[in-house]
């Protein structure tokens, strides 16, 4: 670079820059291979004036002249035109002056066109100049190390300094507090060089220089957890300038810790120094973040800047507009904006991000449109006004103004220039729920940086569009991206929507390749995943692995065992170790506590009390929870209780959890009544507690309480939901009502997997098996995709009909066809089938194939199936049955009553008497069979042989007369139905009063034509069914039976079972 070297001295004595005293005749008498400082004077600053130095090597270097006036006046000229600059064609300029002039070894001169290509970022031109200095000095390092750290390149600032140190040269303040800023930017990485600067620095005269001290507080205070150093610096200053107060009340702010703030702002007062426009924007800052619990401290200092006389400066009043906008007083920051008399596009971006926060977006809208016109706007506040369209009330209205900002700013060329404008865009879509037009924007963007990829990952995830998200998570490491924390967070969950466990597991390697795991969100998102994919022990081992906690944390973990019916408890061993760890359970704990100990009477006492010690008791969220606590447990007066003082605070999930609680403690009467009172009280219904109602009006076959609820969902207007309507088909089938059920089915407009469902089930239910399979068949040409309830329906269908080839078409067809692994419930079914229809053989291999143990219900299946044959085969089957059922369920009746009536039926009287002394033994009863009707004036219950009926008379009377036709009619009574130890005087009449005889005979006994409903909890006997199947033809109505299995509809004669049940 430098063809000629020419030595030559200044006559004038020194030059002030900007950024320090500079003397510069020292440097030019010595050669490269001296010391720039003797180690007697380190600093340039207390060295001999240039004069003498000049004079002296006069004397002793004949290579040195002196410059005459024309000489000077053009030195002169140079520095006043460059000292300042910070343009390219200067930079040039500049350099060629040097050449041309020979200053080649002039180290202002140098350091200036250093310090220009700096400013203008042309830091591979700053090091080569740097570089190729024949002289440097203390000044010269510190120019190159100051232009690294203003340029983002912290790591080569750091690397500047360790070369400086090893080449001797005694850094000043200015390079130090460089390095340490440098430090400040690289974080953790860069703290540990800098607590070693601390320590060189401290063993020099600069340890307690201003510079120095302000950038160790920032770096500190920025790098540490903890402020106690940044303090600690402060503490030991000498002297504190408004820097230093400015910095640490800075710290203060940044952190949160609005009250250290302010009483440095106290302090600062003290020591005589008044506060400047920054001080009060850190505090402001920080009062804000203080105002979100208290209102009153952000009044507080904006009084105290109206006595200093700042309330309208422009930087102050834009921090105090925003702090208002952020801390909810809207109105007050719009009147403090408007007093401003001096706006600029810095205010107006705070009003608006203000408002956008408190999901005001109308307003903020307002405030762009008001303001474009006067003040400049910048591509910042298209970003701005492009967040505040997502928070407008009416979204698709946003979409609608968002894409007139989206053609300005492509108009414009806004997208190309500035990649935060199109991460706006994708932002803006995807939050007002446009996901197709977010896409488009991602992929019209040129440049696409980390924020890109994560905004479209992020609104594909929050939109429910999961297979897209994780494929554009895949597409962007194909392009050599790493993702970020978000990144990863927002693709775990879209694998756990999506139950995607092997995709989710390499996200998570993913994330710890790239040291993402120790990030507490990405930790608490990944204990998130684990939980909803079922993965219980790897949540174990990420909570247990992460090195620190947050409230999420606590959250997370307690939230994912409380989801987990087995696992519960364990919820109540992390919140008694985070109760050990001294934190303070929030809103969310609480809720996710209460879900956990739901069922656990002594627990849910104890929790309510903590949340009466905490204060939360009022909070609706927790309310709601304890409401379904206490109805769980069975605890309806606490219920009622908490209900009532809830008062005007009772939202929805207040009065569904009410309902559910009675329904739950079969307190339907309650239910209907609280239904009642919420349509009285103006109570919106909803869909949720309409289908919880529903549902209870089918488990106890109420119909005409359904047939109330149906009418309340119509004053309601949401009897159209497919939720409600998939209830209402459930109801009508449940209680009887099939035609009514296929009636409302065929009328819905859109269905559901539920209401398909259970229309399929209906049928099956009804004996209409024909019909289920043809809805079944409707239900797949629709493109609807059944699950594994719509296969128990099917199979349930063809079991009703005895079709066994296609109970087993159906049955394979759901591994080979739609990817669904059959269950026990649906083994279950097979097995039914092949029993009713008598192939035991078939039967017994079906048993011996399973992938699993049978369970109770199969074996007691099998032992029923065994009772209808009277083959040896089913007798050796039927003993094995019955053995399995006593071992896996010994307490219950019905397996001794079932093993022993087949041992009855096959005449084995000795194994039947051991069956029954076995069964006194357990001390188990059978459960007493009753049937009951429901007529005007209430519901009536009947027990076999009961004789406590207020009409019992006539209903003996009438059935007597019953049997007397029937007998006419050829009717012989079934005594195999009876007691096998009774003689046969005895066994009939016990048959003729069983207890749907009774019911029948007393809704006889009224005069009416409709038809006869009766429910029994028991299934209904071979007698009784032949009974009622005459009783149809005698009386000419329709009689409809609900037994523990299925309806049966007794018609002329006939039963919609075709006597196959």
């Amino acid at each position: 670079m430098f063809k000629r070297i020419i030595v030559f001295t200044h006559t004038h004595l020194s030059y002030s820059s900007n950024s320090a005293s500079l003397t510069f005749a020292p440097s030019l008498i010595h050669s490269n291979h001296t010391p720039f400082f003797n180690p007697q004077s380190p600093n340039p600053s207390n060295s001999p004036s240039s004069t003498t130095l000049s004079d002296e090597s006069s004397r002793t270097n004949p290579r040195i002249r002196r410059f005459s006036s024309p000489d000077r006046e053009s030195y002169e000229s140079l520095v006043n035109r460059f000292q300042y600059s910070s343009s390219h064609e200067d930079s040039s300029q500049l350099h060629l002056q040097i050449f041309k002039n020979g200053y080649t070894y002039d180290v202002f001169l140098l350091n200036t066109l250093v310090n220009i290509y700096t400013r203008i970022g042309e830091m591979l031109s700053a090091r080569k100049v740097f570089d190729e200095m024949p002289l440097r000095n203390s000044i010269s390092w510190s120019c190159l190390i100051s232009g690294y750290t203003r340029n983002n390149m912290s790591g080569e600032a750091c690397t500047v300094f360790r070369e400086m140190i090893r080449a001797g040269i005694p850094p000043v303040h200015y390079a130090i507090g460089s390095v340490l800023r440098a430090c400040q930017v690289l974080r953790s990485d860069g703290l540990r060089f800098g607590v070693q600067l601390h320590g060189f620095v401290s063993k020099t005269s600069n340890s307690f220089h201003e510079v120095v001290c302000n950038g160790l507080i920032s770096m500190y205070g920025n790098c540490m957890d903890s402020a106690d150093y940044a303090f600690c610096v402060f503490d030991e200053m000498q002297i504190r300038s408004l820097v230093s107060w400015n910095s640490i009340i800075s710290i203060c702010s940044h952190r949160g810790d609005a009250v250290s703030a302010i009483k440095l702002l106290s302090g600062m007062k003290v020591e005589g120094l008044q506060p400047t426009e920054y001080t009060f924007g850190s505090i402001i800052t920080a009062a804000s973040a203080l105002s979100q619990i208290n209102s009153f401290s952000l009044e507080q200092v904006m009084c105290t800047i109206q006595k200093s006389g700042f309330l309208f400066d422009l930087y102050v009043g834009s921090a105090l507009v925003s702090g208002f906008a952020r801390s909810g007083q809207s109105c007050l920051a719009k009147k403090i904006f408007e007093l401003m008399d001096v706006k600029n596009v810095v205010s107006m971006h705070g009003l608006m991000v203000g408002l956008a926060r408190q999901k005001h977006g109308e307003e903020a809208v307002e405030v762009f449109l008001k303001m474009k016109g006067l003040v400049k706007l910048t591509s910042d506040s298209y970003v701005i006004l492009l967040s505040t369209l997502s928070e407008l009330s009416d979204l698709e209205e946003g979409i609608r103004m968002g894409k007139e900002v989206h053609a300005y700013v492509v108009r414009n060329g806004l997208t190309d220039s500035n990649v935060a404008t199109g991460n706006s865009l994708i932002n803006m879509y995807a939050k007002c729920g446009s996901v197709k037009d977010a896409s488009s924007a991602f992929k019209l963007m040129r440049n696409k940086d980390e924020v890109s990829w994560n905004s479209i990952i992020t609104g594909f995830d929050q939109n429910g569009y999961f297979v897209d998200a994780v494929m554009m998570f895949c597409e962007m490491r194909r392009s050599q991206l790493k993702p970020g924390n978000f990144t990863i967070i927002s693709a775990l969950s879209s694998c756990a929507g999506l139950g995607f466990l092997r995709l989710g597991e390499q996200i998570h390697c993913e994330g710890v390749k790239l040291g993402l795991d120790s990030d507490i969100s990405v930790s608490n998102s990944l204990v998130d995943f684990y939980s909803e994919t079922g993965r219980m022990n790897n949540c174990k081992k990420v909570f247990s692995m992460m090195q620190e906690y947050d409230q999420v944390s606590w959250n997370s973990i307690i939230g994912a065992f409380s989801d987990s019916d087995s696992l519960g408890l364990e919820s109540v061993e992390y919140f008694m170790e985070m109760m050990r760890g001294g934190w303070r359970p929030n809103l969310i704990t609480f809720v996710n506590m209460l879900g956990a100990i739901s069922s656990v009477n002594e627990l849910v006492r104890q929790i309510h009390g903590l949340l009466l010690k905490y204060r939360f008791a009022d909070e609706n969220a927790v309310g709601n929870a304890i409401l379904m606590c206490y109805g769980k447990c069975g605890h309806m007066d606490d219920c009622e209780k908490v209900f009532s003082k809830m008062g005007v605070r009772r939202d929805e999930t207040s009065w569904n959890s009410m309902i559910s609680g009675y329904i739950h403690n079969e307190q339907l009467n309650k239910a209907m009544d609280l239904v009642k009172l919420m349509l009285t009280n103006g109570q919106r219904l909803d869909c949720f507690t309409l289908a919880s109602v529903l549902s209870a009006c089918a488990s106890v076959a109420t119909l005409e309480r359904g047939m109330e609820v149906h009418a309340c969902g119509i004053r309601a207007y949401v009897n159209d939901d497919v939720v409600v309507g998939s209830a209402l088909v459930d109801m009508y089938s449940k209680c009887g009502r099939i035609d009514y059920a296929s009636c409302f089915f065929e009328s819905m407009r859109v269905k559901n997997v539920y209401s398909w469902n259970s229309m399929i089930a209906g049928y099956a239910r009804h004996g209409n098996g024909d019909k289920s399979l043809k809805i079944f068949n409707k239900m797949k040409l629709e493109g609807q995709i059944p699950d594994y309830v719509t296969f128990i329906g099917v199979l349930s269908a063809c079991s009703h009909m005895g079709l066994v080839d296609q109970g087993f078409d159906h049955f394979n067809s759901m591994s080979e066809v739609y990817g669904l692994n059959p269950k026990m419930e649906h083994y279950s079914c097979m097995v039914d089938i092949l029993g009713r229809a008598g192939e035991l053989e078939k039967m017994s291999d079906f048993l011996n194939k399973m992938p699993m143990s049978p369970s109770v219900l199969i074996w007691r299946t099998v032992l029923g199936a065994c009772c209808r044959s009277n083959s040896e085969r089913a007798t050796s089957l039927g003993i094995r049955a019955g053995s399995k059922l006593l071992e896996l369920d010994p307490n219950n009746a019905v397996n001794y009553v079932l093993l022993s009536n087949m041992y009855a039926i096959k005449g084995k009287w000795e194994d039947m008497r051991k069956t029954r002394y076995l069964m006194k033994l357990a001390e188990v009863k059978k459960e007493v069979g009753c049937s009951w009707v429901t007529m005007k004036d209430g519901v009536h219950v009947f027990v076999a042989s009961d004789k406590s009926h207020p009409e019992s008379d006539e209903i003996y009377e009438k059935i007597h007369e019953l049997q007397g036709r029937m007998r006419e009619m050829g009717y012989v009574p079934e005594i195999k139905y009876a007691l096998h130890d009774l003689e046969i005087e005895n066994q009939e009449e016990i048959l003729s009063y069983h207890s749907e005889k009774l019911a029948a005979a007393f809704v006889l006994t009224r005069k009416s034509e409709l038809p006869i409903r009766i429910m029994k909890n028991l299934r209904i006997c071979g007698d009784c069914h032949t009974f009622l199947r005459y009783v149809s033809k005698i009386v000419g109505r329709l009689i409809v039976v609900r037994d523990s299995n299925r309806f049966h509809h007794f018609v002329d004669g006939n039963c919609s079972c075709g006597d196959y049940w």
